[in-house]
């Protein structure tokens, strides 16, 4: 088993390196005087099992375009077998045509990693399941739900026993299409749900959040995939204040946070929002809402399984 990466995450890529009882394999990732992308590896890793860890986050183009000359430069290395690890996917929110004349951009990221050589795709709460089937290589589809479900349990002191009742919690979707992952997370702890539903009364005018479900006297855990700009996070945590929650915690996979997102988190009714170290973390140290937990323990041992030829389901499921 050999480890590499580019230069999205590389703390994170060292993290599951050490998981897996291993070190990274040495690297020139750099850019010419040009701009373009320069990559070497510094091992011999012929015949090896070959794992590339690379977020394409922000700069998003960059770190796409370094991941795909990587799993190039690897397989014209003669290696076994390349598996790109991708703990944040960029490009999936652009999964479907949205209007006429444009693009389904993650199919096309999905061709290119492929055409590039990847033999298998590891990754991490794809915002929507159906990008598996752009792929015709194997993709392992991982969920933080279990790292999230332990902070949860030591931060808010939730008992995981199916026989007592969780009266004081209530998991909320900020939208429609996270209520799957809402159910799930309320299943694990024999709590309830309850949906923001977010819509404009006409053309001009500000979205309207309505809550369905009780979050009366209750904590209240906001659960999604990304959190971007952070506006309509901070939006559903008013309207669940708003509705008598006790308090508002936001439990999300990937932090993209770009612009004044966490100075807006900070101004907000959360008590706090936790995201994954999937991507690195960008918020000023003065923001003290924000914190990240490490899925460098799943990755690795995702991986580990992976080159054992071991099953990894029991890590999604």
């Amino acid at each position: 088993m050999k480890i590499i990466t580019g230069n999205a995450n590389p703390k994170l890529a060292q993290q599951i390196a050490e998981h897996c009882f291993a070190s990274l394999v040495p690297a020139k990732v750099t850019t010419f005087a040009d701009g373009e992308t320069s990559v070497e590896f510094l091992e011999n890793i012929r015949g090896e099992d070959v794992f590339i860890v690379q977020s394409t986050s922000t700069p998003v183009n960059d770190s796409l375009m370094e991941l795909l000359v990587m799993i190039d430069a690897a397989r014209r290395s003669s290696t076994r077998r390349i598996t790109a690890v991708i703990p944040y996917f960029g490009y999936a929110r652009q999964d479907r045509k949205s209007a006429s004349r444009t693009p389904i951009t993650a199919k096309l990221v999905a061709n290119l990693l492929v055409t590039a050589g990847a033999d298998r795709i590891l990754t991490m709460d794809l915002h929507a399941g159906q990008i598996q089937g752009f792929f015709d290589i194997p993709v392992d589809d991982l969920t933080s739900r279990v790292v999230f479900a332990k902070d949860i349990k030591r931060s808010i002191g939730i008992i995981d026993d199916p026989d007592v009742e969780q009266a004081g919690t209530v998991f909320v979707s900020p939208d429609a299409g996270g209520v799957v992952r809402a159910r799930k997370f309320a299943d694990m702890f024999n709590g309830d749900i309850a949906i923001v539903d977010k819509r404009r009364p006409e053309a001009g005018k500000s979205e309207v959040m309505n809550l369905i479900g009780d979050v009366t006297n209750k904590h209240a855990i906001l659960v999604d995939d990304i959190v971007d700009s952070g506006g309509t996070l901070c939006n559903a945590a008013k309207a669940i204040m708003d509705s008598g929650a006790l308090s508002v915690r936001a439990y999300i996979t990937h932090g993209v946070l770009s612009g004044e997102a966490c100075q807006r988190v900070e101004k907000s009714v959360l008590d706090e929002l936790v995201v994954t170290d999937s991507i690195i973390d960008r918020c000023p140290k003065n923001c003290k809402k924000t914190r990240q937990v490490s899925v460098a323990p799943l990755l690795g041992e995702a991986i580990r399984r992976v080159s054992n030829e071991e099953s990894v389901s029991s890590l999604f499921v």
